[in-house]
């Protein structure tokens, strides 16, 4: 990861069309989740997350749909 630690962490509501912009993600519950990278258009599908992963993704969006994945936290 490109930071040593996280200031901010909140819980993520994911959503089709409202900004998460955050440079990771935890995932509290395994599945997948779905993100629009920060500097692309192209949405990103991470497969069957682990309990407790931390993503470091900067993301301008956590899509709901497809993402399964709950007890999501956006770190920056």
């Amino acid at each position: 990861m490109s930071k040593e630690y996280f200031t901010i962490a909140a819980v993520i509501t994911p959503s089709d069309t409202l900004p998460n912009k955050w440079d990771a993600i935890y995932a509290g519950s395994t599945g997948n989740i779905v993100v629009m990278p920060d500097q692309s258009s192209t949405a990103v599908t991470f497969t069957a997350v682990p309990i407790g992963t931390i993503i470091p993704i900067k993301t301008r969006l956590v899509m709901a749909t497809l993402t399964t994945a709950t007890n999501l936290v956006g770190l920056r």
